[in-house]
């Protein structure tokens, strides 16, 4: 059996997708969990909360995004996002 045939597996290309599996599956999380977070200042907050929960639904977007196109290291923005709302969260509920 030749090593150059279409069944053979190609390992440095299944090792990019797979790195590229796992940094959207840190991102993806990551931002689902900002939307909870963003949901429950919706939902819970008072007085500025509507402005808070948009904001902070805009930057989880944008920080997803960015995060996708960073690769490897691209869960760092989206935490930044969600160490922030969170404590946003803790102020427009409390």
């Amino acid at each position: 059996m030749t090593e150059n045939n279409a069944t053979s597996m190609d390992y440095a290309e299944h090792e990019k997708t797979y790195a590229g599996f796992l940094a959207f599956t840190k991102v993806g999380l990551i931002a689902c969990i900002n939307v909870v977070l963003c949901l429950l200042i919706f939902g819970l907050g008072s007085g500025y909360s509507n402005l808070v929960g948009t904001v902070v639904l805009l930057a989880t977007i944008i920080a997803a995004v960015i995060g996708l196109f960073a690769g490897k290291k691209g869960w760092i923005a989206s935490a930044v996002v969600f160490v922030i709302s969170g404590l946003l969260a803790i102020l427009t509920v409390a």
